[in-house]
């Protein structure tokens, strides 16, 4: 362990609401339990949850930190006892249940990884919590394969371009929604193989026509609301269709006859509540197949913007706005 300083800085919400309620605060240096390692934070990435847990709709999970924050990358300063995963100044990004707008964060051992060659600090920051949450929703839940056509809601989010991306390096094709003619662009440039925007166009009609009457195998859809009875539309015999997000609410009615005569699965999952042991199965699989194509540039993240630790509520009211595409990160 080298010299730590005893105390630090963080970010929290004083009360539910808007960017105006996050406060940079002063804590304790957390020190690593046994399995854990102790980052040096340079990075840490802005994230939807981040937003929710600001308005109040997100608890920490038990034992959390209360400073927000649930992806960093860093140098590893400290590490507990038998640990034999990393090395002192090893330079890693991980996913961490919330501490990581802070100047050092706690992670699982397990839950972080190299950083590949190439990536600079701001780049490695914007990858945990988008690249587990597409590997274990699209290529896990979802088990999209070679050939089949994923249907990406939100193509210009963090999620949607990290999709975009790995279906297509996996031999998917790709079908991305947007809402402008400057995003559908953007999702074309990172290889989507048809854009919809769904202001102008009926994304169910357009999915059928661009797949000739199909459907999508996949569909990966953070909106909810009543995208859920047009996705039962827009879906392929024995298509997937996995819920991670509803931004246009939880609660609709839906004729579940499409369901049944389909053979449709739906599904979804969140990602910060799950055990460690099953984060670290998602990072091995990330680290086997998805970390040689980062380093040899075959994916990569999409950077909207970087703001200094300082301006994290003009970094949350840059994704209130909605005009961002790809990841927003803070820069510590």
């Amino acid at each position: 362990m080298t010299t730590l300083p005893t105390t630090m800085r963080g970010v929290i919400a004083e009360g539910a609401g808007g960017p105006e309620v996050l406060a940079v605060v002063e804590r304790p240096v957390p020190m690593p339990k046994e399995g854990e390692i102790l980052i040096r934070v340079e990075a840490a990435g802005v994230n939807r949850p981040d937003v929710i847990q600001r308005q109040g709709g997100y608890p920490p999970p038990p034992g959390a930190s209360d400073i927000l924050g649930l992806e960093v990358s860093g140098v590893v300063v400290a590490a507990g006892p038998n640990l034999k995963r990393f090395f002192l100044g090893a330079r890693v990004m991980a996913l961490v249940p919330g501490g990581g707008y802070a100047e050092y964060a706690v992670a699982d051992a397990s839950n972080a990884l190299p950083i590949p060659d190439g990536l600079s600090m701001e780049e490695a920051a914007a990858i945990p919590e988008t690249y587990f949450t597409v590997w274990s929703n699209v290529f896990d839940r979802g088990r999209l394969q070679p050939g089949e056509t994923l249907l990406v809601h939100g193509g210009t989010s963090g999620i949607g371009t990290t999709a975009i991306q790995l279906a297509k390096a996996f031999g998917a094709k790709v079908i991305a929604t947007a809402g402008s003619a400057e995003k559908c662009e953007a999702c074309a440039r990172l290889g989507a193989d048809v854009v919809i925007n769904y202001r102008e166009t009926d994304f169910v009609k357009a999915v059928k026509d661009a797949t000739e009457g199909h459907g999508a195998d996949v569909i990966l859809d953070m909106v909810g609301g009543d995208y859920i009875p047009r996705n039962y539309e827009a879906a392929a015999l024995d298509g997937r269709i996995v819920q991670i997000a509803f931004l246009q609410g939880s609660k609709v009615e839906v004729d579940f006859r499409r369901l049944m005569l389909k053979r449709l699965i739906h599904t979804g999952s969140t990602l910060r509540p799950r055990p460690i042991s099953e984060k670290a199965a998602i990072a091995r699989s990330l680290e086997e197949k998805v970390w040689p194509l980062l380093g040899q540039g075959g994916c990569r993240p999409v950077m909207d913007s970087t703001f200094p630790f300082e301006e994290v509520r003009q970094a949350h009211a840059r994704m209130d706005g909605g005009a961002h595409v790809g990841k927003i990160v803070l820069k510590v």
